[in-house]
């Protein structure tokens, strides 16, 4: 079913391309539907990554090292990307479906919701964590005296009550309704009617998202990093060159990720005026939009390929569980051998009676 034809343009008139929102494509589209094949097999491979690298970071980092302010801002950050790569499936799914939305209005809500909360707690996070490095190398008696893991922690809960607030008129907006032969999409309901409210809606909330989720903590880290370049220049402290990369590293590979998804948004706001950019978009959108969903996984591999003491940590801690299951698997083996010993040697009073 073509659902891009003239006829069904109003249909679709506040069906964007944003989040988990691809437009739908003409189904016997070869280039549309060799796309949607590649972006499953990068969501897939993004909830198979990402889940249990996720878990794995906020297992050490929230029970087993030591608590530290890093420390803090790493669990953070992989709470938000596990919570999101938790809910690829359904994405999956809903792709993999030719768009159409199973799940009910709630989860569609919930779905986009938590999308977009994990992409502004992402990057306030690595905003954060650039922000605390400059501080902790650049003026070292503030932060000794104010880096606390108290204070760290008011911080983590600003970031999410903000990315939160930012996040919530996803679950105003989105909506489902049932086109064609009984499609049901997952759709931005920005009004019903009005067009005016829905263009002036689409833009004020891609905008937001532009400048405070992706601009303005670009232009931050800009700023820190390069101040941070000059002042380990002077220095020699290799510990704190090694951290510097590692954040660095998370910090590219985040806007490596989010930019085309950015620029495509952006891009986004003319399709209403210029039926031309729905073929850029109709391709563009979901190869940007897998790329966003890869930044979920990639921040535990990036921790083992490039930082020494979270490679030794992990060594440690995975020799550690190791050591123990072992012990516990001779324990039970020991008991189990015992008991068996017992039943095929009775006891002299199991012998008397």
């Amino acid at each position: 079913m073509n659902l891009l034809t003239n006829s069904s343009f109003d249909v679709f008139d506040n069906y964007t391309y944003e989040y988990y929102d691809l437009e739908e494509t003409p189904h016997d589209a070869r280039e549309p539907q060799a796309v949607h094949i590649i972006s499953i097999v990068i969501y897939s491979l993004a909830f198979l990554l990402g889940v249990p690298g996720n878990s794995m970071v906020i297992w050490f980092t929230g029970f087993k090292w030591e608590k530290t302010v890093s420390t803090l801002w790493f669990l953070n950050l992989a709470l938000a990307d596990l919570i999101f790569v938790l809910f690829l499936p359904l994405h999956i799914t809903y792709v993999a479906t030719d768009f159409h939305w199973y799940f009910g209005k709630v989860f569609c809500k919930l779905n986009s919701f938590i999308a977009i909360l994990n992409m502004f707690a992402s990057v306030f996070f690595l905003t954060v964590i650039c922000l605390d490095r400059y501080v902790f190398l650049a003026c070292p008696n503030f932060s000794n005296k104010h880096r606390t893991l108290a204070k760290a922690g008011i911080v983590s809960g600003i970031v999410w009550v903000t990315a939160t607030f930012i996040a919530s008129p996803a679950l105003y907006y989105r909506d489902t309704t049932e086109v064609g032969n009984s499609i049901t999409i997952c759709y931005n309901n920005f009004h019903e009617t009005d067009i005016s409210i829905k263009l002036k809606t689409h833009m004020s909330l891609t905008l937001i998202r532009f400048f405070i989720g992706y601009l303005f903590p670009l232009l931050t880290m800009i700023i820190c990093y390069s101040s941070l370049t000059i002042k380990l220049k002077s220095q020699s402290k290799k510990e704190n060159n090694k951290f510097f990369w590692m954040v660095l590293a998370i910090v590219v590979a985040f806007f490596i990720c989010w930019t085309p998804y950015h620029i495509f948004s952006l891009l986004e706001l003319n399709v209403h005026h210029n039926e031309a950019f729905r073929e850029w978009l109709t391709v563009g959108m979901p190869i940007s939009t897998s790329m966003a969903f890869v930044n979920s996984c990639i921040n535990p591999i990036l921790y083992v390929l490039i930082s020494k003491v979270f490679r030794e940590h992990l060594e440690a801690s995975v020799a550690e569980i190791f050591k123990h299951t072992i012990r516990d698997i001779s324990q039970t083996a020991a008991k189990s051998e015992q008991l068996v010993d017992s039943e095929n040697n009775p006891t002299d009073c199991e012998t008397v009676s």
